[in-house]
């Protein structure tokens, strides 16, 4: 395993270290105006949600590595405190890449990345049209992390608007669904990740009544060689382990668990490979049964 001293390496390969790990990261696409009247618009992927009540983003405006310069988007906010931060949806990846690229304060990334600029309620930044989400916030603190080179200013942002577009909405116009919103992550490098489609998946894990955990599983399920960790910890996550008659009742009726059982050697790890067809199918109810079964056995 590579270890690394984040003292004794180059700020830079850090950088791409730390982004390649902590990844994806949701982007948020900040609008900010100047003093002047005059709007920026810019992509930050430290970023993320910290409280619902009050309602709080954070996202962090880093010192350039080359020249230790800082950008437009902290300028305007240390001006008047306000920003509109949008979400990336697939659909504007690639305009939202445009305003990346360091042009002169005074060049609009709105006109420049082809985006349509709208008026907000609350705050004096413009929103952008064609994000599905966006934010009015209110910058509550901007927290200094260091003076070199790659350091952050935290921006800590309160919520005061929100607004969603019907279209991501579910169909009981109650929750935005994941596969209409269609967002994107930035991770390290050049490289994107899409969040829709087959890269969307559930786990749903009740924090109430309690789980048996992994220290509850049979010795000879917690340390097989077939089950990975995501099969033991959906057998992890049962309330309470099958009952051994229900277990023994559903294999004499399985025709593929009898003729496992004729087998004169192997039978615990057939068993546990056939318990893992279902628990990779999330199918608890009868993987939970075969793993167990396979605990009772004894040859």
């Amino acid at each position: 395993m590579l270890t690394i001293n984040p003292a004794a390496i180059a700020t830079k390969d850090l950088h791409q270290f730390i982004l390649g790990a902590v990844s994806p990261r949701p982007i948020a696409f900040v609008s900010t105006m100047n003093n002047n009247g005059e709007p920026n618009l810019a992509p930050f992927s430290f970023f993320n949600a910290f409280s619902s009540n009050p309602p709080i983003l954070v996202f962090s405006a880093n010192r350039r590595v080359e020249g230790n310069t800082t950008k437009d988007t902290l300028h305007n906010i240390e001006q008047n405190g306000e920003c509109v931060i949008n979400v990336v949806s697939y659909d504007i990846v690639r305009q939202m890449s445009l305003t990346s690229v360091e042009f002169p304060p005074e060049v609009n990334e709105f006109i420049k990345a082809g985006f349509t600029p709208i008026l907000s309620e609350v705050v004096h930044p413009f929103r952008v049209k064609e994000s599905p989400v966006q934010l009015e916030c209110k910058v509550q603190q901007i927290l200094p992390l260091g003076t070199g080179g790659g350091a952050g200013h935290l921006i800590i942002c309160h919520v005061e608007r929100m607004h969603i577009s019907e279209a991501v909405l579910d169909e009981k116009q109650q929750r935005i669904d994941p596969h209409k919103i269609d967002l994107v992550g930035r991770m390290g490098r050049f490289y994107y990740a899409r969040a829709s489609g087959d890269a969307v998946f559930e786990v749903v894990q009740p924090v109430l009544p309690v789980c048996i955990g992994f220290d509850q599983l049979p010795e000879v399920i917690r340390q097989s060689d077939i089950f990975t960790g995501n099969n033991l910890g959906l057998l992890a996550s049962l309330i309470q382990p099958p009952a051994e008659e229900e277990v023994r009742a559903f294999a004499a009726q399985d025709a593929t668990v009898q003729q496992i059982l004729q087998q004169s050697s192997g039978v615990v790890v057939a068993l546990q490979r056939y318990a893992k067809h279902w628990l990779d199918d999330n199918n608890l109810l009868i993987g939970a049964k075969l793993a167990y079964l396979s605990s009772y056995i004894k040859k």
